[in-house]
């Protein structure tokens, strides 16, 4: 019986001085800071059969298109499989995609014979 209550005195002890060292004191071993998302904005203008982006380029991590048309024609804007609705004149979207790995990804606009008029190009991923 003497063992019993001594192991559960001892186990309470225990339990004591790590809750105090918890409540008081900085752990021996800090956990490293957790990393923010990285967040690029791009802004995208479509002018009649040609694309101007403020970047070609950005880090891993989501990547916010900020499409706007400025042509005359409707068109839209594909990358990574996503793209935006169809715009006419004036009208903007917004594209949030994210790029896990590093690399060249293609962009275009799926408007028939737009992209073969020039409607497309590159965005790397550094």
């Amino acid at each position: 019986m003497k063992r019993i209550i001594v192991g559960t005195v001892a186990l309470a002890a225990i339990a004591f001085s790590g809750a105090a060292a918890q409540a008081g004191q900085t752990p021996a071993v800090a956990k490293a800071p957790q990393k923010a998302a990285l967040l690029a904005n791009v802004k995208v203008t479509a002018k009649d059969l040609s694309f101007t982006l403020s970047t070609k380029s950005a880090k891993r991590g989501v990547v916010v298109f900020k499409v706007t048309n400025a042509g005359a024609l409707q068109h839209d804007f594909q990358i990574k499989g996503r793209k935006t609705r169809l715009l006419s004149h004036g009208q903007s979207a917004t594209l949030r995609v994210t790029f896990l790995r590093k690399g060249n990804y293609p962009y275009k606009c799926t408007v028939p014979g737009h992209a073969a008029g020039g409607m497309k190009g590159v965005f790397a991923i550094k």
